[in-house]
């Protein structure tokens, strides 16, 4: 018999992530969502201005000083009678592989776009992550306060470039300094948005028809014209607004507005909720699990250590799939079977926390732990119930990293293994050529700079980079080491990851095809199969 009560706050759950190319404004319009959320009443800034106040996401001293988003960050907030979830996720270019771990653990995102610049890199490789699992996309095309590209313009690269289904939800009156607010299509109602506290405050909004004469009277008479012309376009030439489509990630709502200026948040927001949906069955080594499964089951898919610096403590994220959690519940370890008492348990709103004593699927709990639980491990009170939502994807960066001060080696040691165990980089051991240190490796340089800045500002220990000539890492999935070794191309490197999974580091892009033509028979892959990563028990 299905929990009504669990049943219903499931239904109100939304958990989702905000992703973006850097600069395009995703941290803002993280905290412009909170303030309107209620969840802060002032909203920060992400300039370096010491005056004003630090966003609520970027908590780590690194982010603050460099003005960007490093390190995923869990935030909780109601409205409107709905939980939300929302994961911030990093945005430098250089992202790890955290950002992926989180787009697993979500039920949908909202991609931000800069309205000036349009689609770019790092848009479009988070966009196809979010493809291949089919997740709901929201489009919020920021940035209107500034001049922007041609807004049909922008649609159709939605469509050509993604290969997505571009509806506007609502459409700009202007853009730059001419741009006083949005034209909902569905309510056929224009919202004129007043500045006010550069954008600390919500921003005054007055509700008209499209042909007040308010409306006329604060728009230029050419940017009057066209916004009516370009809404005639779009009624004409962009179909229907599809739900389904929408729910399995094929056609986006699109909204506009300046999260600067907090002009459309609330809309992006309103919209949100009204055509997402609650949690989704999760896939298991053995079915899917309904929500409504009474048996309580997550996954890990974040391990963050020092959170708290003065008592050097490792805060284990978990996205809930079915069943209630009630501190102190007593559940399985599913990769070591052992029995785990779950009682310190948190919301962790940036830094801050606030004890859980309850949570439902959808949402995201943090737990100070001691036990040995890894990004990807399964806790469930039926061991039947195995997850294998979080994939391996293959580094394109190596290197040792190695002690700089013989004094502080017992430092650099413990550092290293309680960071390691966030996998802000993956760790190898090499067989040829072999070396007693770990191998690391990382999506981009930048992983290896947070791991030396946090080295030295967490435990007091210098370090130095030795990068590696590397390139490629593929897993192996049939051959064994013996077999590999006499046929290794030159300069090629062999190493077992962290669940001793046998992995080929290539020199260059040539040295990995050419192995691959000449040797058909060795099944290399860029992410090992879930059989392999997580075995059962």
């Amino acid at each position: 018999m299905i929990d009504p009560l669990i049943a219903s706050e499931t239904a109100r759950r939304r958990t989702f992530a905000i992703i973006s190319h850097p600069d395009a404004g995703k941290t803002t319009l993280t905290e412009k969502l909170l303030l309107y959320g209620g969840a802060i009443g002032l909203a920060g800034s992400v300039t370096a201005s010491k005056r004003q106040r630090d966003t609520s996401s970027d908590w780590m001293e690194l982010e603050k000083k460099r003005g960007i988003s490093i390190s995923s960050t869990v935030l909780q907030f109601d409205y409107d009678g709905f939980r939300l979830n929302l994961l911030d996720t990093p945005g430098h270019k250089d992202f790890s592989e955290d950002t992926y771990r989180v787009l697993m653990a979500v039920d949908a995102v909202v991609m931000v776009i800069d309205a000036g610049k349009g689609i770019e890199t790092q848009t479009r490789k988070l966009f196809e992550i979010c493809r291949k699992r089919g997740i709901p996309i929201f489009t919020f095309m920021n940035k209107l306060d500034r001049p922007s590209r041609p807004l049909l313009e922008l649609m159709d690269e939605l469509e050509k470039v993604l290969s997505l289904k571009a509806y506007p939800i609502n459409w700009p009156l202007g853009n730059g300094p001419d741009f006083k607010g949005v034209y909902d299509r569905n309510n056929k109602q224009v919202h004129m948005f007043e500045r006010l506290g550069k954008g600390a405050f919500r921003a005054p909004v007055s509700v008209h028809d499209l042909s007040d004469p308010f409306v006329k009277g604060h728009l230029h008479e050419s940017v009057y014209k066209q916004v009516v012309e370009e809404i005639e376009i779009l009624d004409a030439t962009q179909g229907e607004f599809d739900l389904p489509q929408v729910l399995t990630g094929k056609q986006t709502p699109v909204f506009f507005g300046s999260a600067a200026n907090n002009f459309g948040v609330e809309l992006l927001l309103k919209g949100f909720l009204e055509y997402s949906t609650g949690p989704a069955p999760r896939n298991s080594l053995n079915g899917p699990v309904a929500v409504s499964n009474p048996a309580f089951s997550a996954f890990v898919f974040k391990v963050q250590t020092n959170m708290n610096p003065l008592h050097r403590d490792k805060v284990v994220f978990v996205r809930i799939c079915s069943g209630k959690f009630m501190r102190n519940i007593t559940v399985k370890h599913a990769r070591t079977g052992e029995a785990i008492k779950l009682s310190d348990s948190h919301n962790i709103f940036g830094r801050d926390r606030e004890i859980v004593n309850e949570a439902y699927p959808g949402d995201i709990v943090g737990f100070v732990t001691k036990n040995d639980l890894k990004i990807g491990d399964t806790i469930t009170e039926d061991l039947n119930i195995v997850y294998g939502e979080i994939p391996r994807f293959a580094p394109e960066s190596f290197a040792f990293l190695e002690n700089a001060v013989t004094s502080s080696y017992k430092a650099f040691r413990k550092g290293m293994d309680h960071l390691l165990a966030e996998n802000i980089v993956q760790a190898f051991q090499l067989k040829t050529p072999k070396n007693s240190m770990p191998l690391l490796g990382a999506v981009g340089p930048l992983q290896y700079e947070v791991l030396q800045y946090r080295l030295k500002d967490e435990y007091g220990a210098d370090s130095y980079l030795n990068p590696m000539p590397w390139k490629i890492l593929r897993w192996v999935e049939s051959h064994s080491e013996a077999e590999l070794m006499p046929i290794l191309p030159d300069g090629a490197g062999l190493a077992l990851d962290d669940q001793e999974r046998l992995v080929i580091l290539f020199p260059s892009d040539w040295s990995f095809k050419y192995f691959k033509q000449t040797q058909p028979n060795v099944i290399l892959v860029d992410s090992p199969s879930l059989s392999i990563a997580f075995p059962r028990k």
